[in-house]
């Protein structure tokens, strides 16, 4: 099979897919071709992740180019999103059922991941800010969906973030166009160190920049404020995938800046190095406290993905390859614990009409998957062995405390255990109040309005990915490792 075609497909394919989902209104047909729009999808990264392989698109100029490459990165990232995206598609049909044009929903749905795998596949900084701004445009609609006040107020606000965000990418890409020998991804870095002589100072002012603004999809502080907004507006599909994968399109943004144009050596040491480092430990801090001090689920759910992702750059930032792969492992741990979790919000919400996280008593009867599938989403957040998330944060712990780092590095392990004592604070009461039996009469009526039953297999799928990626981690840490050894070992 020619891989030219495929990996061209696969960044098109879900575009025209999703055009002609979004014209079917007759909902059995819809479904069955948004499923075999994502299989397809997942089919050809798959095939895509055999072998490394490069596409040129458009030549614009000598330096300019639409190009695409499956690196080691690129593939962890591409198959971690059609993997979740696929189980978010599965559970949407039944929860898509209550909501208004659902058409429009799997339109922006299947767009979007077109973007995702775009994002995850560029080989150069122009195809990934591309990218990024569609991936940005695309999933507008996901937070708008409901139409009301607020959603078109998180809307704007999602939108004014993302765009600033991005433009702080795009001017530091200016820069760097002008000193690396080119803008495609080099492991190690491809500035020209001739050309950047005397400017030094100068690059390192570009690049916090562009970290700041990239870290805004990823919801590191101070341009964090669009994730509490966004979140509780959208449906909850729309709301999984918003906090479990999208904000990994900022992290890749990091990694391909930070290891793949610029370089670690260049910013090792530096103060751009600890002011970065920092930021991630207030925002890991921030995020766990407004999570522990939020009523209603949904935004506790994104106060907790502030804290959560930015566990991951205080990985990257360390610039240090155990710090590097506990942050790779902490996207994949934190993109499967956080869909679990905000899907299997989704169910609770329906099933009992409540948004505050003290309306779930008792529900564990009536819907004891799902209650279930959220415990274990939790506890894998938290970081308790053996689940995945506790493998991420072991690394991350290790990378902080090296010697290197010193008090700071010290201090953000400090966060990383008061974090975790405050992640078991606002996850673990919900799950008791859920399995603690609420009035009679409560949980009767709620199991004869419980009709989501089918939804709990994603739900299922996901949590056992959770346990599985934490028993059994060996392979994956492997893998994961490599990815750092040639990167750090250039």
């Amino acid at each position: 099979m020619n891989k030219d075609a495929v990996l061209l497909a696969a960044v098109v394919f879900p575009l025209l897919a999703g055009i002609v989902i979004g014209l079917q209104r007759q909902e059995r047909l819809r479904n069955i071709l948004v499923l075999a729009a994502l299989l397809a999808e997942l089919g050809m990264v798959g095939y895509l992740c055999i072998g490394e392989h490069t596409l040129t698109v458009w030549q614009m100029t000598p330096r300019l180019s639409l190009a695409y490459h499956t690196d080691a990165i690129s593939k962890l990232f591409a198959g971690m999103i059609c993997v979740i995206w696929l189980l978010a598609g599965i559970y949407s049909f039944a929860y898509m059922k209550r909501e208004e044009h659902p058409e429009r929903f799997f339109l922006f749905c299947v767009m979007t991941l077109g973007a995702l795998v775009s994002l995850s596949f560029a080989s150069n900084m122009l195809t990934l800010y591309l990218s990024y701004e569609y991936m940005t445009l695309l999933t507008l609609p996901l937070v708008i969906h409901s139409r009301t006040k607020e959603a078109v107020r998180a809307g704007v606000k999602y939108l004014g973030y993302s765009m600033f965000g991005a433009g702080l990418g795009l001017l530091g890409f200016f820069f760097l166009d002008t000193y690396c020998t080119t803008t495609a991804f080099v492991p190690g870095g491809s500035l020209n160190p001739q050309l950047l002589a005397g400017n030094e100072a100068l690059l390192l002012v570009v690049y916090f920049l562009m970290m700041l603004g990239f870290g805004c999809k990823a919801g590191m502080f101070p341009l964090h404020g669009w994730l509490p907004t966004a979140h509780p507006v959208a449906p909850s599909p729309a709301s999984a995938v918003l906090s479990g994968v999208i904000t990994k399109g900022g992290v890749l943004a990091i990694i391909r800046v930070t290891f793949y144009l610029v370089g670690a050596d260049l910013i090792r040491g530096t103060w751009v190095q600890m002011s970065l480092l920092l930021l991630a430990i207030v925002t890991i801090f921030m995020g766990s406290m407004l999570a522990y001090q939020e009523k209603l689920l949904k935004r506790r759910l994104a106060y907790s993905t502030i804290s959560q992702v930015s566990y991951a750059l205080f990985g990257l930032f360390l610039l240090h390859p155990i710090g590097f792969l506990g942050a790779l492992l902490q996207v994949v741990s934190h993109a499967v614990a956080k869909n679990i979790l905000f899907l299997s919000a989704g169910v609770m919400i329906a099933q009992t009409k409540e948004t505050s996280v003290f309306g779930y008593r008792g529900t564990a009867k009536a819907i004891p998957a799902v209650m279930w599938a959220f415990c274990l989403g939790a506890l894998s957040l938290i970081g308790i062995p053996p689940f995945a998330g506790f493998i991420s944060k072991w690394y991350l712990a290790e990378g902080g405390l090296s010697p290197a780092f010193g008090t700071l590095g010290v201090v953000g392990v400090a966060v990383f255990m008061l974090s975790a004592l405050l992640t078991a604070g606002y996850l673990l009461p919900i799950v008791l109040d859920a399995f603690f039996p609420g009035t009679q009469e409560d949980t009767e009526e709620r199991e004869k309005t419980a009709s989501v039953r089918w939804m709990t297999l994603p739900l299922i799928l996901l949590a056992a990915g959770a346990v599985l990626l934490g028993i059994a981690p060996g392979g994956w840490i492997d893998w994961v490792a490599q990815i750092g050894e040639g990167i750090f070992e250039r």
